[in-house]
């Protein structure tokens, strides 16, 4: 018998306050390895905006039984709130200590956003093996998702005046003069700002350096780790292909905690299609394309409904642009929201599953939770969505970004009732989360061994 582990997960944020893809991850893996008598803590940011300048402070308590300590600093505050995001002194000396204290075989961290790179150093210092999760692109965007303010998607991540062009746009002055002039004024100090004289006298000479160091750092801290891994084959080849590099960067795809699910997956029958969205109501989710292509639909019988599932009150000012999109039909229904064991209850009530994204989406568990369910997906054609949506198998796939291909996608369901049915046949079953928790141990048994993992891809 393997000889029992003690693990330290890693991550911006922690249930119950949090529950995106990320979170859902460390919870999985705590609880995972704690089922089965390992030890696991869990240490978090509980806010990066709270406090007195040059202080961290935390809180320790359990959740789910698992030990999770949150941080809470002040990055605004800091001397230089920039340089701290990716290098932060004060999460270091934390990591250092809490390490020194629990004494953990490996440390697991997911993302680095908030956290910074210097969690990688403190742990390599004092010699505990480094597994390493992106499943953003913090490492490559100060943004974190490639996504400009306007809502674009950045392709060119490694150029970093247009990083510096597309951080300047939180200041109002920036963004007021782009709008006035039709973008022309970005433009010209797109073509400016490549010139190091230019950049000192406008002040922005600091910040392209800054951004240079963080390149730097975060590309050693990415090569640093004993294993690097991916949910998915495209987060990977974008990392890669952008500079941050890792001979031992390899990819697998999470599990599915379905034994919490209560309920069957047994469709409910309906005389309409039903149409339905699970996940953030906000912009770069594509949420407004999704209302907008659905309202073109047309039905020769009962009409079609579309379902949102979601706090709507998290981005309010978005909601109320979504209200005039909708403009009273009354199809389009705000669901709100609903704990994770509801999933096949809710699936039992929907159709079809659309997953509208805008920005490039890595393994979505939404996704992976709807087959599980039997429900077929619409979604983008960019990024790791379509990896997980094969069209016309499993699923459809439309443009990125284009509310009229989605139009016509949504329109295919409507009128070819048999295709739904096809595609439910094309779902394969997904990989449970125990079986996901399998491999992560064989991991981390390895990295504590100094194994080298031959396989270079688990989906």
């Amino acid at each position: 018998m393997e000889d029992s582990l003690k693990l330290l997960v890693v991550v911006h944020h922690f249930p119950p306050d949090h529950i995106s893809g990320a979170e859902w991850q460390a919870y999985r893996i705590a609880r995972g390895l704690r089922q089965r008598g390992d030890e696991a803590h869990v240490i978090c940011v509980q806010s990066d905006a709270r406090g007195p300048a040059g202080q961290l402070g935390y809180t320790d308590g359990l959740y789910d039984g698992i030990p999770v300590r949150r941080l809470y600093f002040n990055l605004p505050l800091a001397p230089d709130p920039f340089r701290w995001s990716f290098r932060n002194p004060l999460v270091e000396r934390q990591i250092l200590s809490y390490l020194e204290d629990f004494q953990p075989n490996v440390l697991h961290l997911i993302s680095g956003y908030l956290m910074s790179g210097t969690v990688i150093s403190a742990s390599r210092s004092l010699g505990v093996p480094v597994v390493l999760m992106p499943m953003d692109f913090w490492f490559l965007c100060p943004r974190v998702t490639l996504l400009r303010r306007d809502g674009s998607v950045c392709d060119a991540p490694e150029d970093l005046v247009e990083c510096a062009l597309c951080l300047a746009q939180d200041r109002r002055r920036y963004r007021l003069t782009a709008r006035l002039t039709g973008g022309a004024s970005n433009r010209l100090l797109r073509r400016l700002w490549r010139s190091p004289a230019v950049l000192r006298g406008m002040g922005k000479a600091d910040l392209l350096a800054a951004l240079e160091e963080r390149r730097r750092y975060l590309r050693g801290m990415f090569r640093a780790p004993d294993l690097v891994i991916s949910n998915s084959r495209f987060l990977r080849e974008m990392l890669t292909t952008h500079g941050l590099h890792n001979p031992r960067f390899r990819q697998l795809r999470q599990g599915i905690d379905t034994e919490r699910w209560v309920g069957d997956s047994e469709k409910e029958p309906s005389p309409y299609l039903r149409v339905g969205y699970i996940g953030q109501i906000a912009r770069h989710k594509g949420v407004d394309l999704l209302v907008r292509a659905f309202r073109r639909l047309r039905a020769q019988g009962p009409p079609p409904r579309l379902l949102l599932y979601g706090n709507a009150e998290q981005f309010p000012a978005f909601t109320r642009r979504l209200h005039r999109l909708i403009d009273g039909d009354r199809r389009i229904t705000f669901a709100g929201t609903f704990p994770n064991e509801r999933i096949l209850e809710i699936h039992s009530g929907l159709d079809v599953l659309v997953v509208p994204s805008v920005w490039y989406e890595n393994s979505p568990n939404v996704i992976l939770e709807a087959f599980a369910a039997g429900t077929p997906v619409i979604a983008s054609d960019r990024g790791g969505l379509a990896e997980l949506v094969q069209h016309g198998v499993n699923g459809l796939l439309f443009r990125m970004g284009d509310a009229g291909d989605l139009a016509v996608q949504l329109q295919r369901v409507v009128d070819q009732p048999a295709l739904l049915e096809s595609l439910r046949k094309g779902i394969r079953p997904v990989k449970t989360v125990q079986e996901e928790i399998a491999e992560w141990l064989q991991i981390y048994h390895s990295v504590t061994q100094g194994v080298e993992h031959g396989w270079s891809a688990v989906n």
